[in-house]
């Protein structure tokens, strides 16, 4: 009998990543867990106005890397400003410096020369199957594909945590991300390729209670303490509102761009409304309207296997003590 000998399978290569952020107390879980995902190669990650100022947001994802390990990630400055209006933060969410008031040590490693906008480009032209999350405001993005027309098509993935189909946390019919910035919003929505909107729709579904946060910090990891310490004020914020945890917006958005399997969604056509005196801000969809809009390729993310979705907080964040 002639012995077969099998070829050892290729180890499946990760995917290149560039994460767009305001970094608050979710972007700060976001990118806790990208730094231990497997699946991606987190290549760079751009910081932006929004949660807070552009001063805590940059070097608040400079110190949520260090904290992470991931000192190697290259960090770059973007927007301090939304295209034409005035910056409105969510200290009363994040707290004053974006981080529930916890203070990070700071990071031995500084930003980038080079603006987050030219970042993203030269990322994407460098690796073709660049998948773009972004879960801030959309300025930085904007402005990269303002400057770079050809951007858009270099990204394999767009997915933004941002809009709403229905409802809103800033007014009653637009979400934050959105109306902080909605003119760079509607450039990335009419940028001529799909986008996954990853809004308050699924969102407000992906959350942990307070006892599952309580369970997270028994990790007893730096990650998972500063986790739990950091929520803490968004947390007594969202259940004020009669919601049931704390909503982990930005992890959702990180967690479809790896597996979409956990989630519902839905092919529909995205405007943002940008001169509405009371709508100024609203995503607005055709998921369920007689009359279509001509480009219906973008995807609105509707639902969320909780279950599974605290499952991969908790795996990824174990992994803090495997190292």
């Amino acid at each position: 009998m002639t012995d077969i000998k099998m070829k050892p399978s290729a180890e499946k290569r990760s995917i290149p990543l560039f994460i767009d952020c305001d970094t608050g107390v979710d972007d700060a879980m976001a990118l806790l867990c990208a730094a231990k995902m497997k699946s991606f190669d987190l290549i760079g990650v751009a910081a932006v106005a929004g949660n807070v100022a552009l001063d805590k947001t940059l070097p608040n994802t400079l110190n949520v890397l260090a904290l992470a390990g991931r000192t190697d990630v290259p960090v770059y400055k973007g927007a301090y400003k939304p295209l034409v209006r005035p910056l409105v933060s969510a200290p009363h969410v994040h707290g004053l410096n974006g981080l529930g008031g916890v203070e990070l040590d700071s990071s031995p490693r500084k930003e980038e020369p080079e603006p987050a906008w030219d970042a993203l480009y030269n990322a994407a032209m460098e690796h073709e199957d660049l998948v773009l999350v972004a879960v801030g405001p959309l300025t930085n993005v904007a402005k990269a594909f303002i400057k770079y027309r050809e951007l858009p098509k270099r990204l394999s993935k767009i997915v933004i945590m941002g809009g709403a189909a229905v409802g809103g946390n800033t007014t009653p019919c637009t979400e934050f991300n959105i109306v902080t910035d909605p003119e760079a919003a509607d450039v990335v929505f009419n940028s001529g390729v799909p986008i996954v909107m990853c809004g308050l729709d699924v969102t407000l579904k992906a959350y942990l209670t307070g006892t599952e946060l309580d369970e997270l910090a028994k990790l007893g990891t730096p990650q998972a303490i500063f986790s739990y310490q950091s929520q803490q004020n968004a947390l007594r914020y969202e259940m004020s509102k009669g919601l049931p945890g704390i909503c982990l917006h930005d992890p959702a958005a990180l967690f479809f761009a790896e597996d979409e399997t956990m989630f519902t969604a839905r092919k529909a056509g995205i405007r943002v409304e940008t001169r509405g005196s009371i709508t100024s801000g609203k995503t607005v969809t055709d998921l369920d309207s007689d009359k279509k809009m001509s480009y219906r390729e973008h995807r609105v993310v509707l639902d969320i296997n909780r279950d599974a979705f605290r499952e991969r907080i908790f795996t990824l964040m174990r992994k803090y003590s495997e190292t």
